[in-house]
């Protein structure tokens, strides 16, 4: 659905960033609301779904319990 959205776990990403999460957020609202931008009436929804998502994208990594990669 949205390929432009990258992987922001380890070992695709070491250190993703709430940066990292607000922009996968932006473009998953973008995609599922079919707009690049809101108008200023959907302005505040978009935003809040955006904010929602980036939260959720957070305490998801956060809780992520994934295998340990062997030394090198």
């Amino acid at each position: 659905m949205c390929r432009s959205i990258k992987t922001l776990r380890p070992p695709y990403t070491e250190e993703p960033t709430s940066e990292d999460s607000r922009a996968a957020a932006l473009q998953y609202v973008r995609k599922v609301a079919g707009m690049r931008s809101p108008s200023k009436a959907n302005t505040e929804a978009f935003e809040a779904a955006v904010d929602t998502i980036a939260r959720a994208t957070d305490e998801l990594l956060a809780s992520l319990v994934l295998p340990r990669r062997a030394a090198s």
